[in-house]
């Protein structure tokens, strides 16, 4: 079941500012100096301990700030500034990786540093202007003999493709964002390593990735691994990434969280996405396009086995939903309408954004997913947000550890027999001849797949409709002639200072063969 709150907006994710560079640009040595000085041998059982015990003392940031032209680049400027692909790290060792970075300035005044371990040697990756075009508007000249302090994030490209390109893979760029692609998909979602009182009533808290360690790939390795430190005012941590690359890219998570300051909502694995309108959420919006979004849904499967879809809304203001369970097999925010003809996008391509699914690795206990879906009215937006929170109190000197495997691509969510639910639209309620009522409203949901493939139209399906705050009116089942099954209703809202919540799934013989439809109406239209 859920539960609903209206506390106002949160800040959302900063963007990504991506693209590619020029290749014009004749070979030159790489950004790792062939002399560098090597540091000890990385361990990350060390750096957990090193998190541990900075987390036992009082927050102190130390942060080398960026030049001020820097820092006072605009927008258009941050835009202008792109990596040289010639100056990628490990482009000529014959390995499929390469590393592009990204400049620190505009939006990213906080340098990260980012080392190569290479066997028993660490390397710091230094970078300075001369790794980077500086384009119009900006003077090339006055940028490119700076010696930088670090990057603001860098990006992974290998052959995910095609065996002779080297496409963007995964990126870390702004305080803990990162997000990935699978085959065939283009940058949509993102995640985090940690959210701090997310939607909590309080300013939210933004940890970041200060460094990274990343292991340096060997001829024939189609999987990377690398490190981050994790750091904000009340929390550090120790993460782990191995990155698999493939039609679904899999990032295997091993994320250790030390509390040094009490956390009234801690976020694990958080999910960052844009809904801006859909097939059930359109109202208010003049465009050409039948919907704009990143991911449609909210996908849980709890350990029974039971898998709960909700369709993500635009709502008029801040809605937070509470879904309980113990030990979840998983979640993730998904985009599972991948028709051009529901986007009709030739640019955007929204059937072509990543869905993202989590697989916890190990018993994460009691809990809630949490989803929040903050009122935009832009798709630049990201104003949904879904993660992990545990029941345990999140107290000063609590430490965690979270496994998680992650999904990026098209359809990473996990295998059913159950059919699921493959539409949901809403209008308003009665027939046509009907008088307008703000307090009537249907609901269309649209079942397909799994056992109801086979069943016939005078099958004894029984809709199992749940609502709270609202009564029933017109319930209607009917089969659709691509073997589909619809379940119409109208619903009258009780109190209208508060949401509707309903739930539906069909059974047969009493045996549910539906995945679990959830709703919440919480708005006038």
């Amino acid at each position: 079941m859920t539960s609903s709150v209206c506390l106002g907006a949160f800040a959302g994710a900063l963007p990504f500012l991506s693209g590619q560079a020029s290749a014009q640009q004749q070979p030159v040595a790489p950004a790792v100096p062939a002399g560098a000085a090597p540091q000890p041998a990385f361990s990350f059982d060390e750096m957990t301990e090193r998190m541990r015990q900075k987390a036992r003392e009082a927050f102190a940031e130390t942060v080398v700030g960026v030049p001020d032209k820097f820092a006072q680049l605009d927008y258009d400027q941050y835009r202008a500034i792109r990596f040289r692909m010639d100056r990628a790290v490990w482009k000529n060792d014959d390995l499929a990786y390469e590393l592009h970075a990204f400049h620190p300035g505009g939006l990213y005044t906080k340098p990260v540093q980012i080392f190569e371990i290479d066997g028993p040697v660490l390397r710091e990756m230094h970078f300075t202007g001369a790794d980077f075009e500086y384009r119009e508007p900006l003077v090339a000249a006055d940028y490119e003999a700076v010696d930088l302090p670090g990057v603001a994030g860098f990006r992974l490209h290998y052959p995910l493709n095609r065996p002779d390109y080297r496409d963007e893979l995964i990126t870390f760029l702004g305080s803990s964002y990162f997000r990935a692609l699978g085959k065939g998909s283009i940058y949509g979602l993102s995640a985090r390593g940690l959210a701090i009182d997310t939607a909590a009533g309080r300013p939210e808290e933004f940890p970041r990735f200060t460094r990274f360690f990343i292991e340096r790939p060997q001829p024939g390795q189609n999987d990377v691994v690398l490190y981050a430190e994790l750091e904000s005012e009340r929390v550090t941590g120790a993460y782990s990434f191995r990155i698999t690359p493939g039609i679904n890219t899999e990032v295997e998570v091993d994320a250790r969280i030390f509390l040094r300051g009490a956390v009234e909502r801690l976020g694990v694995a958080p999910l960052t996405s844009m809904y801006l309108f859909g097939e059930n959420d359109h109202l208010g919006f003049d465009d050409f396009r039948p919907e704009v979004h990143d991911s449609d849904g909210l996908l849980i499967l709890q350990q029974s086995g039971e898998r709960m879809w909700r369709p993500l809304v635009n709502p008029v203001n801040l809605a937070l939903s509470f879904f309980t369970a113990e030990n979840p097999k998983g979640f993730g925010l998904l985009q599972r309408d991948r028709a051009f003809d529901s986007y009709q996008d030739m640019e955007a391509h929204y059937e072509r954004r990543p869905s993202l699914w989590i697989e916890p690795l190990d018993d994460w206990g009691r809990g809630h997913v949490m989803l929040a879906e903050i009122p935009s009215q832009k798709e630049i937006h990201d104003n949904i947000a879904a993660f992990w929170i545990p029941d345990t109190r999140a107290e000063a000197g609590s430490e965690y550890r979270f496994r998680y495997r992650m999904y990026w691509g098209r359809e990473p969510e996990p295998g059913t027999d159950l059919a699921q639910v493959l539409h949901t639209r809403t209008g308003h309620g009665g027939t046509a001849a009907s008088d307008y009522d703000e307090a009537l409203r249907k609901f269309v949901v649209e079942f397909k797949g799994g056992p109801l493939m086979g069943v016939g139209a005078d099958a004894p399906l029984e809709p199992r409709l749940w609502v709270q705050n609202a009564s029933v009116q017109n319930p209607i089942l009917q089969q659709v002639e691509t073997g589909s099954w619809r379940y119409i209703f109208d619903l009258v809202r009780e109190d209208a200072g508060r949401p509707s919540e309903m739930t539906l799934s069909l059974a047969l013989n009493g045996k549910a063969v539906t995945e679990t439809w959830m709703y919440q109406w919480n708005q006038t239209v």
